[in-house]
């Protein structure tokens, strides 16, 4: 087998195998047999398993993240360089909700990677999330043009919330989908979609916090009495 094919052969087999069974079920020996190749190959292409996760990982992020700033381009480029609140958050959310949710999406094996990239926590995907964040900055900045008066760290937040709701709704969508009793349709893509966005930008757009949080009760130690109760 040709080196690049191999190395196809060995990324196309790992992300199966993650996707099926999670990254702490798979050992570079089930890999190695599920590419039909050998051990050596392995090291040569990618070093460690690590290396190979990461691999995997990045090569789907890139997917997304490129998608997310196309759309956000296009948005600020009709908004003649300022998109709303409202546009800036779906080209955030949008292509990882669609990536992942929708019968048409959430069988394949490149979403099913995603989402156990999402559930699961292992050190080199932690590595390259904390690292790769040069795009979000692009987000925090078209932020700032369309609510110029918002405190900074309050876009922050408002940008990890938004976030946040994606990934834990395609992670937990089976649980919402029982504790709905079906009434909330986890087909709908494009409705989910609209409301994290509509969410994220009421959050966004509403009245700042307090400076200061609320005094909170102080109890004292020791012995408590009825008057304490």
């Amino acid at each position: 087998m040709a080196s690049d094919q191999t190395r196809s052969a060995i990324l196309a087999a790992a992300e199966r195998l993650y996707a099926d069974r999670g990254f702490g079920d798979v050992t570079l020996r089930d890999i190695v047999a599920e590419a039909n190749v050998n051990l050596a190959a392995v090291n040569y292409h990618f070093g460690s398993k690590d290396e190979l996760i990461a691999e995997l990982f990045v090569t789907r992020s890139i997917q997304t993240n490129r998608e997310r700033l196309n759309e956000l381009k296009l948005a600020e480029e009709k908004g003649s360089g300022r998109a709303s609140i409202e546009e800036i958050l779906r080209a955030l959310v949008g292509p990882t909700l669609r990536g992942c949710l929708g019968p048409d999406r959430e069988g394949s094996t490149a979403a099913r990677f995603m989402i156990r990239a999402s559930i699961e926590s292992v050190p080199p995907i932690r590595r390259i999330k904390n690292r790769e964040i040069d795009h979000l900055r692009k987000f925090a900045a078209a932020m700032r043009r369309a609510l110029p008066g918002r405190d900074e760290a309050e876009l922050y937040w408002g940008l990890h919330f938004a976030l946040s709701m994606a990934h834990h709704t395609i992670r937990e969508k089976e649980r919402l989908a029982k504790l709905s009793e079906g009434k909330c349709d986890l087909n709908d893509v494009a409705g989910i979609v609209d409301r994290v966005v509509g969410v994220a930008a009421m959050a966004l757009m509403g009245g700042a916090p307090a400076s200061k949080p609320a005094a909170r009760a102080v109890i004292p130690q020791g012995r408590l009495t009825r008057q304490d109760l």
